[in-house]
C-alpha cells in the first residue's frame, strides 16, 4: 500500500472515531495513533493535517490535538447564473472565441480508479520517478544560502547556463528564461508571438494542450498534416501562404502523438520555409529525455541550425522527472526574447527559488545520469511488450510507427469504427486509453487511440491492460 492510501485509511479511521471525543475533547497522542493504528508516524502526521485543513481537529503545539467546534454558518448558496451572461458578453465580440477545453489535457493528469490500468497517463510511474535523488537535491538546496531568497527574473544564472548547454549550438544563457514547466513555456511563447484572432499553424495531429492554450488565447489553430518523417514542408509552406500565420508550433523530436522525427532533409526545409514567411518556429522539445536504450544519436534541437533568430525552443525537465517538478525553459535571439520576458515576469514573476536550486542540484548530481539509463532501458522494454502485446493480441488496431523515444503509441482503428465507444467500453473492462479526436484541431481522418507505457507499474500491468482493451475491443467491434 502506497504512502497516499494509507493516510485516506487514516482519514476514514480518524473520522469514524471523532464522535467518541466532546467538542473540545482531546484526541490520543501521534504516539498512541501509530501503535494502535499500525501505521508510520508520517502517515499519522499527514493524517492529522488534513483533518485539521477540514476543520474537524485542532492542533495546539505542546498541548496536543482536539475535536474541533462544528461549523452552523455555513451560508446558503448564491445565484451565479448571471455569469453565463457575463462571459458569454465578454467574448461576443472576439474575433476568435476563447473557448477552454480541457479535456484532453485532463485524460492524462486526472488520477484513475484504483484497479484501473493507466494507459493515458502523460507522466513517469512512480517507480519511475528518481524519488530519492529528489528528496536529496531538495534537502541540499534548502541548505544553500539564500535559497528562500528572491531569485533573478530571469532565473538562476547556473540553471539556466545548463539549459544553454543542453541546446547547443550558439544558445548562450543570456538567452535563456526559465520557465515553470513547458505549458507554462508555451503559454507565455503563444501570448507572445500571436494577437487574439491570429492563425497559428501546428501539427495535425499534435499536443492537445498547445490546442487548449491556443484557443484560450483567442487564437485559430490551422492543422498541417504530420507523416512518419514529421510535418510535410509542401503542405506547411500552402498553409503560410493561405493564412499569413506568423507562428508554426511544432515538435521534430518524438511528436505527441505520432511518435515521428523530422527528417534531416526536412530540417533546413522547414527553417527556410518560416524564415520566408517572416514567422517563428516555436520547438516543443518534450521528451528529448526519455530517449530509448536503442534509439542512437539523436538529431540535435532545431534551434541549434537557426542563425536568424526564426526559432522560439521550449523544453522542461517534468516528463523525465515528476508532475511536480516543473522547471522548464525558453530559449530565443533577438528582440523576441525582451517580449517573452515581459510576458513571463507580468503573469508568474518568477519560478520559485527552492525549486530552482533543487533542479540544480538535482542534474548536477551523479544520480542524474543514472536515473536517466535506467529510465531508457526501462521505456524500452515497456515499449517492445506493449509492442508485442497489441500485434499478438488485437492486431485490427494498426501501429504504423513503433518511436524510440517518448512513452506512447498511436494507434489506428479500424474505418468506422466508433472511438468515444472504444474508450468507455475500454473504461469498463479496467483500462483508461486517450482517445485520438482531442489531438485534431479540425475533423480527423480516422479514429485513434492513445496508449501510454510509462505511466505503469510494469510489463505485467501493460499485457493486462492490453487483454482488457480486447475485451473493450470484443464488445464495441462486433
Amino acid at each position: 500500500m502506497n504512502q497516499r492510501s494509507s493516510v485516506d485509511d487514516l482519514v476514514k479511521s480518524l473520522k469514524a472515531e471523532l464522535d467518541r471525543y466532546p467538542v473540545g475533547g482531546k484526541l490520543p497522542s501521534s504516539r498512541a495513533m501509530v501503535e494502535s493504528h499500525r501505521v508510520s508516524p508520517v502517515t499519522v502526521a499527514r493524517a492529522l493535517a488534513q483533518l485539521a485543513a477540514e476543520g474537524l481537529v485542532v492542533t495546539r503545539p505542546g498541548a496536543g490535538v482536539f475535536r474541533a467546534r462544528p461549523r452552523t454558518d455555513t451560508p446558503a448558496p448564491g445565484d451565479t447564473s448571471w455569469q453565463e451572461v457575463a462571459l458569454s458578453a465578454d467574448g461576443a465580440t472576439d474575433a476568435v472565441p476563447r473557448t477552454v477545453d480541457a479535456s484532453g489535457v485532463l485524460a492524462t493528469l486526472a488520477a484513475p480508479a484504483p484497479g484501473i490500468v493507466e494507459f493515458n497517463s502523460g507522466y513517469l510511474h512512480a517507480s519511475l520517478q528518481p524519488e530519492q535523488a529528489m528528496s536529496a537535491a531538495l534537502a541540499r538546496a534548502g541548505r544553500r544560502p539564500g535559497a528562500w531568497g528572491r531569485p533573478p527574473m530571469d532565473g538562476i544564472p547556473e540553471l539556466r547556463e545548463w539549459f544553454a548547454r543542453g541546446i547547443g549550438g550558439a544558445i548562450t544563457a543570456a538567452e535563456v528564461l526559465i520557465t515553470a514547466g513547458g505549458q507554462s513555456a508555451l503559454t507565455t511563447t503563444l501570448r507572445a508571438l500571436a494577437p487574439p484572432g491570429a492563425p497559428v499553424l501546428v501539427e495535425s495531429p499534435t499536443y492537445p494542450g498547445m490546442l487548449a492554450i491556443a484557443r484560450a488565447a483567442g487564437l485559430r489553430p490551422v492543422p498541417v498534416p504530420v507523416d512518419s518523417d514529421g510535418v510535410r514542408p509542401d503542405l506547411l509552406d500552402a498553409a503560410f501562404r493561405a493564412t499569413g500565420a506568423r507562428v508554426f508550433v511544432c515538435q521534430p523530436l518524438f511528436q505527441n502523438p505520432t511518435g515521428a522525427v523530422l527528417s534531416p532533409a526536412r530540417r533546413p526545409e522547414v527553417l527556410r520555409i518560416a524564415r520566408e514567411a517572416g514567422a517563428f518556429v516555436v520547438e516543443d522539445d518534450f521528451v528529448r529525455r526519455l530517449v530509448h536504450q536503442d534509439a542512437g544519436p539523436l538529431p540535435p534541437p532545431l534551434a541549434t541550425d537557426d542563425r536568424h533568430g526564426v526559432v522560439v525552443h521550449v523544453c522542461s525537465l517534468t516528463k523525465a522527472t515528476s508532475p511536480s517538478l516543473r522547471v522548464g525553459a525558453l530559449a530565443a535571439r533577438g528582440p523576441v526574447l525582451e517580449r517573452l520576458r515581459a510576458i513571463q515576469v507580468v503573469e508568474s514573476f518568477f519560478v520559485a527559488r527552492p525549486l530552482q536550486e533543487a533542479t540544480l542540484e538535482l542534474v548536477g548530481s551523479p544520480a542524474w545520469s543514472r536515473h536517466l539509463r535506467s529510465v531508457a532501458g526501462e521505456l524500452r522494454g515497456r515499449r517492445e511488450t506493449l509492442a508485442g502485446a497489441l500485434r499478438r493480441d488485437i492486431p485490427e488496431l494498426a501501429l504504423p510507427h513503433v518511436p524510440t523515444g517518448g512513452y506512447h503509441l498511436w494507434l489506428r482503428l479500424p474505418d468506422g469504427s466508433d472511438e468515444r465507444g472504444l474508450v468507455s467500453a475500454a473504461l469498463r473492462a479496467g483500462v483508461a486509453v486517450a482517445p485520438g479526436r482531442p489531438y485534431f484541431s479540425a475533423e480527423p481522418p480516422a479514429a485513434h487511440l492513445r496508449l501510454s507505457f510509462a505511466g505503469v507499474a510494469g510489463p505485467g500491468e501493460i499485457v493486462e491492460g492490453v487483454r482488457r482493451l480486447r475485451v473493450a475491443c470484443d464488445e464495441v467491434f462486433r
